[in-house]
């Protein structure tokens, strides 16, 4: 089971990856919106901010966050690094259910080029 720095860890190469990518992808991060990560099994979510084409301000948070954002991600620990890391592929973990977003149509039309 990934531990919570893992997962904070894993989070910042996203947000690494993010900031160094172009065309598309740069355009779809390129947005100022809030996000939050649910890690079901350490009962942790990190919140934070995709802004200026990476994830800033990332903390984490026992339980439920006080605000609910307008991206919302809730995975295991394990998933979180594996996706990072090339692992898993987000599009089959989100159809089984192993991975749920949650965010309004123009935002998830918009991380499709994302994930």
């Amino acid at each position: 089971m990934a531990t919570i720095e893992e997962c904070r860890s894993a989070l910042d190469r996203l947000s690494h990856n993010l900031a160094g990518a172009d065309g598309k992808v740069a355009r779809a991060a390129a947005v100022d919106r809030s996000v939050s990560c649910a890690i079901t099994d350490l009962g942790v979510t990190f919140t934070g901010r995709l802004s200026e084409g990476g994830i800033r301000d990332v903390v984490p948070v026992r339980g439920a966050p006080a605000e609910r954002a307008d991206i919302r991600l809730t995975m295991s620990g394990d998933d979180l690094v594996a996706l990072v890391d090339g692992r898993l592929n987000f599009a089959t973990s989100w159809a089984t259910g192993r991975v749920k977003l949650e965010a309004g149509l123009r935002d998830l039309l918009r991380l499709r080029t994302l994930l």
